[in-house]
């Protein structure tokens, strides 16, 4: 159902995206991703590494590695997937927000909602001092 290819939204080292291998209806959940998740006050430990661009906020506590696909797909103030933390089952369910075709890229918008326009964390500009 799923693969990783080169994508034309990402630049630079790494320019892998997930893309759909077969349809996926509106609404459907397509991938159910397991987490490890670590409590907030050792993100500091995470910002030391290449991890911190791949990792999610699980809950007001928590953060988390998402294994699986979850931590590849791209992002797009037009998404065609969402995405649900899941507590109960420690996941991340991600769901077509609208159809998709066999070849097209799966984006989710990394704000958590998928009308969400706020500038992203690493595209905001560094405060002066």
């Amino acid at each position: 159902m799923l693969e990783v290819r080169t994508s034309p939204h990402t630049t630079g080292e790494f320019t892998r995206g997930v893309f759909a291998t077969e349809n996926i209806a509106k609404g459907e959940i397509f991938h159910k991703a397991p987490v490890v998740t670590y409590p907030n006050e050792d993100h500091v430990h995470i910002e030391q590494t290449i991890i911190e661009d791949y990792v999610f906020n699980f809950g007001a506590n928590h953060g988390a590695l998402v294994l699986g696909y979850g931590s590849l797909f791209n992002h797009s103030y037009t998404p065609n997937a969402v995405y649900e933390l899941n507590f109960e089952e420690l996941t991340v369910d991600f769901y077509a927000y609208t159809d998709i075709v066999p070849g097209e890229e799966i984006l989710i918008n990394y704000n958590g909602e998928p009308d969400c326009d706020d500038p992203l964390w690493f595209t905001e500009e560094p405060e002066q001092s």
